[in-house]
């Protein structure tokens, strides 16, 4: 009898688990675990573009609105970087969530992580890949594009790419949230932000995570 238990134990063990790491979570959104993945987006390496054939209304509006909100930073916002930082901060992280083969809520993927059964979609590597692919090796001439971080070295610790205007720190930036709803970009003033008290991006070692390559480009 306890050789035919313990095979049958095994997936309610580890559905206890998760269970049990969202409600001790104070992050999680959600008790409901689903599978975020994304259709027909993919990553131009040469190009440093996310390649998205099909961009519906909703994902355009979005697009739109991120964009106006960047534009809003100071009058000499150049159209173009701030089109091109909106655009990639939206669909960008639906092809992080592709790589990440990401489930939602956030936590319940970080649990997926921190036992090894993925490699990455940590909060900082959302920003790390982020910043890779939006910030590096690139030049704007009216944005500044920096990661900023909340609690660093605690618990909570919380991780984001944020833009300002040229010159501006981050009490002046907004957020480019990618963890917090499962690649569904989300966009504050850092100084408004009910959860985090945002501060400058400095690097520190993350022994305990297992990181992989990232999936961008690096130059």
């Amino acid at each position: 009898m306890k050789s035919m238990l313990k095979p049958a134990l095994k997936p309610m063990l580890k559905l206890l688990f998760l269970i049990t790491s969202l409600f001790l979570s104070a992050c999680s959104m959600s008790p409901i675990v689903k599978e975020i993945h994304y259709d027909d987006i993919s990553f131009d390496t040469e190009k440093r573009k996310t390649i998205a054939p099909v961009i519906d209304s909703s994902t355009e509006f979005k697009i739109k609105v991120v964009t106006e909100t960047i534009m809003g930073l100071g009058p000499n916002i150049d159209p173009e970087e701030a089109r091109f930082v909106a655009r990639e901060a939206v669909l960008y992280p639906r092809y992080l969530a592709n790589q990440y083969k990401l489930i939602a809520p956030p936590n319940s993927h970080n649990v997926l992580v921190n036992s090894g059964r993925r490699s990455r979609g940590l909060c900082y590597h959302w920003a790390e890949d982020m910043t890779n692919h939006i910030v590096k090796g690139r030049t704007f001439k009216t944005l500044t594009l920096q990661r900023a971080v909340a609690n660093q070295g605690r618990h909570f610790e919380h991780n984001v790419l944020t833009v300002a205007a040229k010159g501006k720190g981050i009490r002046d930036a907004y957020i480019l949230d990618a963890w917090r709803n499962s690649s569904d970009l989300l966009v504050l003033q850092t100084r408004e932000d009910p959860e985090y008290d945002w501060k400058k991006y400095t690097r520190r070692q993350y022994k305990s995570v297992p990181v992989a390559q990232t999936p961008v480009t690096q130059n």
